[in-house]
């Protein structure tokens, strides 16, 4: 198994930032695979959850949603199992439940969320 926790949130006015972690820790090399995945989903209330980025260690590539690209970023640190999640000029619609994934060979983990709450 591997865990992840999300560090960070808060509560932030319109305009502002915040930085998001998550470490993985456990199993993270297991049968010859490692966490090769890592990246950030969020849910509003009423909602579905939705992707926001994500980046992958064996292409070193990073993904965006549309919705935060330009805004967001993440960085890694791939000897640590851990990403960052940089989001600035934040807006009301930002505002959930930000939950950090990890992917190992096909299985997928999630973090337990951290909340983003942007006031506008």
């Amino acid at each position: 198994q591997v865990q992840l926790v999300e560090s960070g949130g808060g509560l932030v006015q319109a305009g502002g930032s915040l930085r998001l972690s998550c470490a993985a820790s456990g199993r993270t090399f297991f049968n010859g695979y490692g966490v090769d995945s890592m990246g950030w989903f969020r849910q509003a209330p009423g909602k579905e959850r939705e992707f926001v980025g994500m980046f992958r260690w064996s292409a070193n590539t990073t993904h965006y949603s549309d919705s935060v690209l330009g805004r967001f970023t993440m960085s890694s640190d791939s000897s640590k199992n851990t990403v960052h999640l940089q989001m600035d000029s934040l807006e009301a619609e930002d505002t959930g439940v930000y939950y950090c994934f990890g992917d190992q060979q096909a299985q997928r983990y999630w973090g337990k969320g951290t909340q983003v709450t942007v006031s506008s």
